[in-house]
């Protein structure tokens, strides 16, 4: 079982790696590993009883080759009777950490321009269309006697999407510019 966690600090990955103990503390094994900080600066490891090297670095090597900062992974192995020896420990550890990636996905911190956008309900039915064909999210949307919304868009794209909200919702909405902020956009792993 392999754990992810976003973490800033070896006192909170160290919290996080505790917190998976108490989780399985019938398991025969909680390996970890965690790069922290803008430069990677912060990377350890630890095999928790498997054979030296054949499970924290493994995983730490998958976090570095997917470029990954402030993470922290734990993968949890119980005992099964079945020894796998150090190849099959290292492909096993780094393939909990792989697969973890895959499944949850990446994100990449961007600074983006922000769009409020002020619409009815009937539109707002419409808008996840809107949202699809552009590849965007919303966020911190408010529902009252309209719908409020936020997205956010890159730098030189901003004037672009707010011109095809305007064709989409056939000028009848209110885009209002909400400056620039560090945003959490998915990367395409294809």
């Amino acid at each position: 079982l392999c754990y992810l966690h976003k973490s800033f600090s070896e006192a909170d990955a160290k919290e996080f790696i505790q917190q998976i103990k108490k989780l399985h503390p019938n398991a025969r094994h909680h390996c970890y590993a965690f790069i922290i900080g803008e430069q990677n600066e912060l990377q350890r490891s630890n095999d928790d009883g498997e054979p030296q090297g054949t499970a924290g670095v493994p995983m730490l090597e998958c976090l570095a080759n997917r470029q990954m900062q402030d993470t922290v992974a734990v993968t949890v192995r119980y005992f099964g009777g079945i020894k796998l020896g150090a190849g099959g420990l290292i492909r096993a550890y780094a393939g909990s950490v792989a697969l973890a990636v895959k499944e949850i996905g990446i994100i990449e911190i961007k600074e983006q321009a922000g769009i409020q956008i002020h619409m009815t309900y009937a539109q707002y039915q419409e808008y996840g269309n809107f949202l699809k064909e552009h590849n965007l999210v919303e966020l911190e949307s408010n529902f009252t006697d309209q719908v409020e919304t936020m997205i956010f868009v890159d730098k030189e794209d901003k004037e672009g999407i707010k011109a095809a909200l305007i064709e989409f919702f056939n000028g009848k909405v209110t885009l209002t510019d909400q400056g620039l902020r560090e945003v959490e956009v998915p990367v395409d792993l294809a």
